[in-house]
This record gives structure tokens, sequence and C-alpha cells, in this order.
């Protein structure tokens, strides 16, 4: 079993600003593989399907952002889930917009969401998808700036690195996340 969450704020008034990228690969996957992911429950909207012969969860927390840990302690009680199957995807200020970077482990980054995930399962060793947002201007406030939308002009880069990520997600299903990291960490 794999299961990938991604983390963004639910509403509509969220979804499509750049704290939102990991709700966005969760939903490209879900058109991808067929999977609806419409089921609440863990406070999330949970979607089950099959996989390249693996049984995979879809899964986006409906806690806002400084709460998913909520979600992801729940769905591994309720699953006797194994981190090690586990792949969260997220927005990352400190990555240059249109880019994308895995790793196994590390801090939180200042990031409220792994920051809670961290303290829900007492481990900074769990796989992750980093999404470039970059950061803003000298002067503008971060909150304000990863809660705005993306520009125009950034919206090809995005789908780029949305479909990279998918591509990543899905190379993750049937390879340890060591090649995949070393496949897409470019």
């Amino acid at each position: 079993m794999k299961w990938i969450v991604g983390l963004g704020n639910p509403g509509s008034t969220y979804q499509s600003t750049r704290h939102n990228v990991g709700f966005m690969v969760v939903d490209t996957l879900a058109k991808r593989w067929g999977i609806s992911v419409t089921q609440s429950k863990f406070k999330a909207l949970v979607g089950e399907g099959h996989v390249q012969g693996e049984r995979v969860y879809l899964i986006k927390p409906m806690t806002y952002m400084n709460l998913s840990g909520e979600t992801v302690r729940a769905f591994m009680d309720f699953y006797k889930a194994e981190l090690d199957d586990f792949i969260v995807v997220y927005d990352d200020l400190d990555t240059e917009i249109g880019k994308i970077r895995l790793r196994y482990q590390g801090s939180a980054g200042g990031h409220n969401g792994i920051k809670s995930i961290i303290q829900h399962t007492g481990t900074q060793s769990f796989n992750r998808v980093r999404m470039g947002i970059s950061r803003p201007a000298p002067g503008v406030n971060i909150a304000d700036y990863v809660l705005s939308p993306f520009a125009k002009s950034e919206h090809d880069q995005l789908a780029g690195m949305i479909e990279a990520a998918a591509d990543a997600l899905e190379y993750a299903l049937s390879h340890p996340y060591e090649q995949t990291m070393a496949r897409y960490n470019r």
C-alpha cells in the first residue's frame, strides 16, 4: 500500500493559491488514475484505487495547513500504515518556481504543515516532494504570499511542475524512493 498526502487549505478561497500545490498534485493523480477523492474521513478527503498493482490512497487534509499531522496520524493508526509507504507533497519557498525537490528526511524549514506532521509522527524521516513556489520580493509578507494565487506569467511553470511531481509519484509506486530521488532531482 502507498499513501500520498497533498497539503493545502480547504475551500474555494485557497483553491489556486501557492500553499495549495499539494492539493493540485493529488487532483492531477486522481484524474490520471481514475480515483475519486471524495470520501470524508480522518478530517480529510480520501480516495482509494489500484495503480500498477499497488493499492494507493490519495489524501487531502481538510484541517487547514497547520493541523495536517492530525490527518496523517489518524490514517496511520486506522490502517496500521507504515511511514515508509507515505509521501507528502507540499509547497516550498526555498525551491525555485517550476522545480521539484524530493527528500526522505529533514526539518520543517518553517512549513507549518510539515511541522504538524513531524509533531504527530514523532520523526523527520518521511518521503517528501517539495514544490517550488520561490520566495516573495523583499518586504512582502510570507503568509500573504503563500495564500496568493500564482501570477499568469507563472502558469506554464506551475503546470510543468505539477506534471513532474505526478510523474515522480507514479514512478515511486514501483521503485525505491532513493531511485526516484536520483531520477527526479535534476
